[in-house]
């Protein structure tokens, strides 16, 4: 069996080359060591260990504090973490990750090839990404800086699976002692191996990291220490932009974009987070009735106008989806249903399905729910669809949730009619978009999984073949016609692409605006 290697000089060769690499370069020399970033954020996280949990609450320190064993920068190009190294066999069945000599976890324990092992077995197992380590067969360990991923089939995003929040290397000393992965009290109190360590969360308040004096990565991380505050109130986390409380933000509002872009003292970006793909959607629950009669679903989506959620309500900042994977994707298709607006198809659909009008005219009622504190891309198209549905003779009742955990239970317990929603392509679909339609996805009480319930046993052979398929045109053919098919089925209903604009006060260097944004780690940080 023949390998391609790849190390530490060739790919940093690579992405120092071109117009961007002085820039880099100065930025990189320009590095200060001290002070305090203060990152602020929406979400109360429920754990801190991406191992078994996605979302951004837990991705932003969890990239803090676990090192994976590849990183990406601003491009789509694989950056050497702990593995400092790696060779893909030619048959793409083989992938061998030599590890960084000498590096530990915080508590002072070495990192082997064991851990990498260990950390992959309880990613797959847990995460609610069950088909990003579908492919994988086991992970051999001949010595213990050398750890050899085996494949079933050939994984075209396996080296992007391996970055960011996807694989955490997580100590086989503290999760390997026979309690569950998923409530393991280490989750509130992590200790990883990456360039800060966990202090202490204050619940709904602020989490607290620290340096990592023996972070392997040599000079680095130059912060003292990172403070995620909590800000639920949107107007409130804008005035502490405004007033220097917070360094970063990622916004998402069309109208507080715009304010913080006249502020003084920050800088903002509308790059980064290119591998994320986050799209607002309506969910319906397809086990339930009358939604799980896909004509209740389509007239729904020809009742909502999404050109005036898109202009009216995000006043032209946001871009419109029309299906699962998101434009802008070399996999993307616009070959598919958009369900425009009209009316007239709505109500007959609505009369195929057998559901009349009374004297009133009402023909049923649904309930909708909404993430809290995004309101603009949720509770603001909930509010909306009320008296847009009434229209076609459906009474909505709107759902509030006091808090994120109290939506995300709701919902992955399928204890829903419709919920607006935000869900990443997280880079490639088979790490991303999979896991919200096939049919072994539905998994009572994990959030962003099929919540949905959605079942389709065509779709399901799609995404098997689509999910090792190496030949990106034979891809795009395969993704285009899943594509089409859920947009007829549609269990969701794609209405627009997030607007992410991070804003950073000017003081900020090599601010987190790479493919995947907050959530990478901010060893490279610092304060001027």
């Amino acid at each position: 069996m023949t390998y391609r290697k790849f190390a530490y000089a060739a790919v940093m060769a690579g992405l120092l080359g071109g117009a961007a690499a002085p820039a880099l370069a100065a930025s990189h020399s320009m590095a200060k060591d001290g002070g305090t970033l203060v990152i602020l954020s929406s979400q109360v996280p429920r754990h801190f260990n991406p191992a078994v949990q996605s979302g951004t609450a837990t991705a932003v320190p969890g990239t803090q504090i676990f090192a994976t064993p590849l990183r990406y920068g601003t491009d789509w190009t694989p950056q050497p973490y702990l593995a400092e190294s790696w060779a893909i066999s030619d048959d793409g069945l083989s992938i061998t990750l030599n590890l960084v000599k000498g590096a530990k976890f915080h508590d002072g324990q070495p990192i082997t090839s064991e851990d990498v092992a260990f950390s992959l077995a309880t990613v797959k197992a847990n995460h609610p990404f069950k088909t990003m380590y579908g492919a994988v067969d086991s992970v051999e360990t001949p010595d213990a800086h050398t750890a050899v991923i085996k494949l079933k089939q050939p994984h075209p995003a396996i080296l992007l699976a391996m970055s960011s929040a996807l694989l955490p290397i997580i100590p086989k000393h503290v999760y390997g002692d026979g309690q569950e992965p998923k409530t393991h009290p280490a989750n509130a109190k992590p200790v990883g191996s990456g360039p800060f360590k966990f202090v202490d969360y204050k619940t709904g308040e602020a989490i607290t990291l620290e340096k990592n004096q023996d972070y392997f990565m040599p000079g680095k991380p130059h912060l003292d220490r990172i403070v995620i505050k909590i800000i639920k109130d949107a107007s409130a986390r804008v005035i502490a932009m405004e007033q220097g409380e917070g360094h970063i933000w990622t916004e998402t509002d069309s109208r507080n974009i715009r304010r913080l872009q006249k502020a003084k003292g920050l800088n903002s970006a509308d790059t980064g987070f290119e591998a994320v793909g986050p799209i607002t959607w309506l969910a319906f629950n397809t086990q339930k009735a009358p939604l799980d009669d896909k004509r209740v679903r389509q007239a729904i989506a020809y009742a909502v106008d999404r050109n005036f959620i898109i202009k009216a309500l995000h006043s032209g900042v946001s871009k419109a989806a029309t299906g699962p994977i998101a434009p802008g994707s070399p996999l993307y298709s616009g070959d598919v249903e958009t369900y425009d607006l009209d009316l007239d198809k709505a109500n007959a659909l609505l009369d195929a399905a057998g559901h009349k009008k009374d004297g009133d005219g009402r023909r049923f009622g649904l309930e909708i729910d909404y993430i809290p504190n995004v309101p603009e891309q949720q509770q603001a198209i909930a509010e909306y669809l009320k008296p847009q549905l009434k229209k076609v003779g459906i009474e909505v009742t709107v759902r509030s949730s006091p808090d994120f955990p109290t939506w995300a239970k709701r919902v992955s317990n399928h204890e829903f009619d419709m919920t607006m929603d935000i869900v990443f392509n997280w880079g490639d679909p088979v790490i991303g978009v999979h896991r919200t339609y096939i049919t072994e996805n539905i998994r009572k009480g994990v959030i962003w999984s099929n919540t949905q319930g959605y079942k389709n046993a065509t779709v399901d052979e799609l995404l098997v073949k689509a999910g090792m398929e190496m030949d990106l045109g034979k891809r795009k053919a395969l993704y285009a016609e899943f594509q089409k098919m859920v947009a007829d089925d549609l269990p969701i209903y794609w209405i627009n692409v997030l607007p992410w604009v991070t804003f950073y006060a000017e003081n900020v260097g090599n601010p987190p605006v790479g493919i995947w944004g907050g959530m990478s780690p901010m060893d490279d940080t610092f304060l001027k």
